[in-house]
């Protein structure tokens, strides 16, 4: 088997950690039967899930409510052929109890585009991957 010393798997713990710092990542899931991704803002809350604040009025927010979808975030460096990439899956759901709502409100992500309304979705971290490539491989 072949060893790449320039790539290694990240724990649970370093995902989330690394997640933590970047503040876009992409939601992936299904719009009418299709594979989309969009580009969000986002913070993680103090479960570990990601949040993302948006118009009650989205497409985003009925395609993916209560359904299973991926959040996936990187950085990536192109000269040093180095960064990571952290992929959540688990499944999104809309904010609905008031005084959770309120909490986001004030400590949440707050979305980049002006809204009339926020909406909060929160994406369960059921399961988180990451990986890391350090830049040290080059092709022959």
């Amino acid at each position: 088997m072949y060893q790449n010393d320039a790539f290694r798997a990240l724990d649970r713990q370093e995902s989330l950690r690394l997640l933590a710092k970047v503040p876009v990542g992409r939601v992936v899931y299904t719009r009418q039967a299709l594979p989309a991704v969009l580009p969000v803002n986002f913070s993680l809350d103090t479960d570990t899930s990601v949040l993302l604040c948006t118009s009650p009025d989205s497409d985003l927010v009925g395609a993916i409510d209560g359904v299973v979808v991926a959040f996936e975030a990187d950085e990536f460096d192109a000269a040093t052929r180095s960064g990571w990439s952290v992929v959540v899956t688990g499944r999104a759901t809309v904010v609905t109890d008031p005084a959770e709502h309120e909490r986001l409100s004030r400590d949440g992500p707050a979305s980049w585009m002006p809204l009339a309304g926020a909406a909060f979705v929160r994406i369960e971290s059921e399961m988180v991957t990451g990986r890391e490539l350090s830049g040290t491989c080059r092709n022959p």
